[in-house]
């Protein structure tokens, strides 16, 4: 890529900027917007990028990924999952401490970073809540943190009431974030699918959105207890969505994401006993659907997630109850999403939850679209139509219900 950029009739979607809403022109020079005019002549040293109905927004943020180094590189790596992430329009990746070799300490924390570092975009890392993933004993989150990390998360490994307990207070003491994966293993243990209809009628064990909402509930009692912030991931079901409403509604201190492919599928889907309509959280209702949508557009629901699960074929191609949860999303998060909400979430609002909402969450620093600010850009056509097909994924792993899919959207690339 040529060191200077000259984007020509970008329609700007960013809030926050003098811009918003416009058509123009932008050049980009040594990495910094140094023009955003009508129009800008091209000179000989500029890459002119042009698109039929070019948009234009502050890079977006994606606040879940498992890329699987250390320990999986077969399944993925940074660098796969960088590319993957490229190919999404992502132009930062908040990846999961839930690796091999867990993220729990400093010297895990530092080989991200360095291992991270000349990538073409950003990588930060969550550190893990308990040392090993084991739920016994906290980890070293004071060391994690000094070492960059973001925040600290088990993932979906179940946490007990005391560990949580411990962890809200440390955390707070240190101005870091809890993520909590809100189920209760308890309840969903050997489950497939949600509970209702569907699992019964395929004679599989379901997961109820009451595993989900259980936890909801507690670790809200935690964080208010302590006056603490959490955020909670990938959520679900209709009541989880009520129940963060009210929590916000008191002044808690509370965030939460949705995974994009949630919004797309149903429990349903399943029916077909493909191992790619496994993921955890499982595929829920319509209604649940409906709540969440509503969940967005009201600002209960403060960002959106790919929840993106490289497996390998052997994860995936056995039996139903034998199979990995989880898909690939990086590339199909922005195109299923626009896809499937036309007419309910508005493109800005599907913006503002990749860009504006995760840097809240992990305060990041808020970023625009004007002069003197460094380009921090992704590329996309939200109204371009195309299918999406097996050659389309940059990923390591292939494990994704998507390939074949027509999607309106698509992601055409960054400047970072």
């Amino acid at each position: 890529m040529k060191k200077n950029q000259l984007l020509k009739s970008a329609h700007i979607v960013n809030p926050s900027s003098p811009f918003h809403s416009q058509i123009k022109d932008i050049l980009v020079v040594d990495g910094v917007i140094t023009k955003i005019e009508d129009s800008i002549q091209s000179e000989h040293d500029f890459e002119v990028i042009e698109h039929k109905n070019l948009h234009v927004s502050t890079g977006w943020i994606d606040v879940k990924s498992n890329l699987r180094e250390p320990g999986e590189e077969w399944k993925e790596t940074l660098k796969s999952g960088s590319e993957a992430g490229i190919s999404g329009g992502f132009t930062h990746l908040i990846i999961s401490p839930n690796t091999k070799q867990p993220l729990d300490s400093k010297n895990r924390i530092e080989y991200i970073k360095a291992a991270s570092a000349k990538l073409p975009i950003s990588i930060s890392a969550l550190g893990t809540l308990s040392h090993e993933l084991k739920g016994e004993e906290l980890s070293e989150m004071y060391e994690m943190s000094m070492a960059g990390a973001l925040a600290f998360s088990d993932d979906k490994h179940d946490v007990s009431t005391g560990l949580m307990s411990k962890a809200l207070l440390y955390a707070k003491n240190i101005d870091k974030l809890i993520v909590s994966f809100p189920n209760d293993n308890s309840l969903s243990k050997s489950g497939q699918i949600n509970e209702g209809e569907t699992s019964t009628r395929m004679g599989l064990k379901g997961i109820p959105s009451l595993s989900e909402t259980l936890r909801i509930e507690r670790d809200l009692a935690l964080a208010e207890y302590h006056n603490s912030p959490i955020h909670f991931s990938c959520i679900s079901s209709e009541k989880t969505v009520e129940l963060i409403r009210i929590a916000k509604k008191k002044g808690m201190k509370v965030t939460c994401d949705v995974a994009a492919h949630q919004l797309f599928f149903t429990d349903k889907d399943a029916r077909s006993f493909d191992s790619h309509f496994k993921v955890l959280p499982p595929f829920r209702a319509q209604s649940d659907i409906d709540s969440l949508i509503k969940g967005l557009n009201d600002g209960t629901i403060d960002a959106i997630c790919s929840d993106h699960t490289p497996h390998d074929i052997e994860d995936k191609k056995l039996e139903f109850n034998l199979a990995e949860f989880g898909i690939i999303g990086l590339e199909t998060a922005f195109a299923s999403l626009v896809t499937v909400t036309s007419g309910k979430l508005s493109l800005e609002t599907i913006i503002n939850k990749f860009t504006t909402g995760p840097k809240a969450i992990f305060s990041l620093t808020q970023n625009e679209i004007k002069v003197g600010e460094k380009a921090n850009l992704t590329l996309f056509d939200p109204e371009r139509k195309w299918t999406f097909e097996k050659s389309d994924i940059r990923s390591k792993s292939k494990n994704t219900p998507f390939v074949g899919t027509q999607f309106t959207g698509k992601a055409l690339g960054i400047i970072c």
